[in-house]
């Protein structure tokens, strides 16, 4: 079971520890996990238009090997492969990968970033002994997208740019420790350390600038005058100088819990005992800190390296494992297993203070107390609102029927009752919108005599009324007119309320609610 405390390491508290993984192949590996009949053995590369020149975006390492490379021309590349297996290059689904991949690297840290447009940083400071050490949870993050059909290299540094550049320009996947990152990153090229625009690069070169030693050894002044200060920003954030913030994939959660399955599972029945054991053990901590639930979300990995998530909220705080259980119940449907899920994990996002001791049930009398009635409504509310939209009622103070009433959260306070709100005779469902329908009546002041809804004509077994109601003069509006209210009986017993509205030469006629 993991989502203990986080330790830092032996550094002090100040000591930050990052994992960057860098994925040379992103593009055309997503494109052959999502169509696995490509063949192996043959080239892959996505091409766009750069003008009117055709040319190559992203290249596999089976392209890379014989000599094709993002920026060439397209038909130079089909003329040295012509095998060459091509798809248009896609940066939006690139990202979405990319991004789907920083919620995957969650496993190891809640701090998962993207670093576009091929990498992720990983803030595993105080993690890492849940694996055995850093360089255990490098080799495990590692096989693990090998396995996925994923290219990767990594380090781990003291700096997350550190690592990020170290993770880009060697291949031997370093461990470094932390305060030496000034040492490691001098013998790299400026390109993958920096990330410099290709024209800044070019001109770093005509100087015999090109790693990151030659920038070290040069006065900063100069540099900065020709080249501006994003160059001498980014230097220092490789050599640790300068820290560089990461946004996490998601927020951190409050409180999480997870387990690591020997083997995976699929079936409803495993996935239900293993969330049953998860609830328990995110309900003692709660009670351990003093604090309710009122987000939850279960996460899944499955073996193929996608992860599912599954969300419920509540109204009010809570601890309670069958509450929270039955909530879950109707959304595991949700869960797609596929080969099986092997890591599984709870996540309270939102939580409260919530008093210690609630009692829950107790009768007294034969009767409940007010606050377990409270939580038992609140109970029975989250339930129905994982089914269908819930909301309380409020009166607000306009005769208009559409304003008439306003919709609040259900844990919301009842509100106080405005003067002669509650009229008899309204209708106890009143539609958002009026319906249009059509009506006929003897005289234009008259009640319908007959009304055609759904498709068929009615006949009335009586009318009464009218009830005119004028549009609020505050908030006029060219579209509402005065409307002329009649409650009315069909001959199969509905009864309805209907209104005319408009000049009498073009009434137009409106079912707006139904009544008892």
């Amino acid at each position: 079971m993991t989502g203990q405390p986080c330790l830092l390491p032996a550094g002090g508290p100040g000591s930050r520890r990052f994992l960057a993984l860098h994925l040379p192949c992103l593009a055309t590996d997503r494109i052959r996990r999502a169509e696995p009949d490509l063949p192996t053995d043959q080239p892959l590369a996505t091409w766009a238009a750069s003008g009117s020149r055709r040319v190559l975006v992203a290249v596999d390492q089976a392209a890379a090997a014989i000599g094709l490379r993002p920026g060439q021309a397209l038909a130079d590349a089909e003329a040295i492969a012509p095998d060459l297996v091509l798809r248009p290059a896609d940066p939006d689904g690139d990202a979405q990968a990319l991004q789907a991949l920083a919620l995957w690297a969650r496993r190891y840290t809640p701090l998962a970033a993207t670093d576009p447009p091929d990498g992720l940083l990983l803030d595993i400071t105080g993690c890492a002994h849940l694996l055995g050490g850093e360089a255990d949870l490098l080799r495990d993050a590692l096989a693990r997208l090998q396995r996925a059909g994923i290219a990767t290299r990594g380090a781990v540094a003291g700096a997350a740019a550190t690592s990020a550049a170290l993770a880009r320009a060697r291949l031997d996947n370093p461990v470094v420790v932390s305060g030496i990152e000034a040492a490691v990153a001098a013998p790299l090229p400026l390109g993958p350390a920096l990330r410099l625009p290709p024209a800044m690069l070019a001109d770093l070169a005509r100087l015999g600038l090109r790693r990151v030693r030659d920038l070290l050894d040069q006065p900063r002044a100069p540099l900065v005058r020709r080249f501006g200060p994003e160059l001498m920003d980014r230097l220092d954030a490789v050599t640790g100088q300068r820290r560089t913030a990461i946004r996490p994939a998601t927020a951190p959660p409050d409180l999480t819990v997870a387990r690591d399955l020997l083997e995976p599972i699929i079936t409803r029945a495993s996935i239900d005992a293993v969330l049953d054991r998860l609830l328990a053990a995110l309900c003692a901590r709660l009670r351990q800190t003093g604090l309710g639930a009122r987000r939850i979300v279960l996460s899944a990995w499955r073996v193929d390296g996608v992860v599912q998530e599954v969300a419920i909220g509540t109204g009010q705080p809570t601890r309670a494992p069958a509450h929270l259980r039955r909530l879950f119940a109707e959304r595991l449907e949700q869960l797609e297993p596929g080969l099986g899920f092997e890591r599984m994990m709870l996540e309270a996002r939102a939580t409260e203070p919530m008093a210690a001791g609630t009692q829950t049930g107790l009768e007294i009398g034969g009767r409940h107390d007010a606050a377990a009635m409270a939580e038992a409504l609140a109970q029975l509310l989250d339930r129905l609102a994982q089914r269908l939209r819930v909301h309380r009622v409020a009166p607000v103070a306009s005769h208009w029927p559409e304003r008439a009433v306003a919709a609040l959260d259900p844990h919301a306070p009842v509100p106080a009752m405005p003067a002669g709100w509650a009229t008899p005779g309204l209708p106890v469902l009143l539609r958002r919108q009026p319906e249009p329908l059509e009506a006929m009546a003897l005289l234009s002041d008259d009640p319908p005599s007959l009304l055609r809804w759904c498709g068929m004509a009615h006949r009335l077994h009586w009318a009464e009324g009218p009830l005119r109601l004028e549009p609020e003069w505050w908030r006029a509006r060219p579209d509402l007119r005065r409307r002329d209210y009649y409650r009315v009986e069909l001959a199969s017993g509905v009864r309805l309320w209907v209104c005319r509205t408009g000049p009498p030469e073009a009434a137009r006629w409106l079912l707006h609610g139904h009544l008892p």
